[in-house]
């Protein structure tokens, strides 16, 4: 979208917009599930836990950090990557309240 009609819309609108993007591909919905599994920053597991090559994961990984979904660390030639509990408790919020105002509408 070019950026003159992405300022049309809200900061919020744009935020909650990029976050459900980094969500859209059920790659990264199994990343966040493994992170929360293990409740602790992990490694290589993520890898060895999904069906897809590690440069895909971590082109993965790239666009959850990007969202701030995740925390990563770099050790050597190792990455660690934990939730950002509070940015997956705004979003979840955000989202929820969305979709409250949206159910409160009356169709015809």
């Amino acid at each position: 979208m070019p950026a003159a009609r992405k300022d049309a819309f809200s900061p919020e609108e744009q935020q909650l917009a990029a976050l459900a993007r980094a969500l859209s591909h059920p790659a990264r919905i199994a990343i966040l599930r493994e992170l929360a599994q293990h409740n602790t920053c992990i490694c290589g597991e993520i890898v060895s836990a999904l069906p897809l090559s590690q440069s895909t994961v971590s082109q993965h990984l790239h666009v959850l950090l990007e969202a701030g979904l995740i925390q990563g660390t770099v050790d050597g030639p190792r990455s660690c990557y934990c939730l950002n509990t509070s940015a997956i408790n705004a979003f979840g919020s955000a989202l929820g309240d969305f979709f409250q105002t949206l159910g409160n509408q009356q169709c015809c």
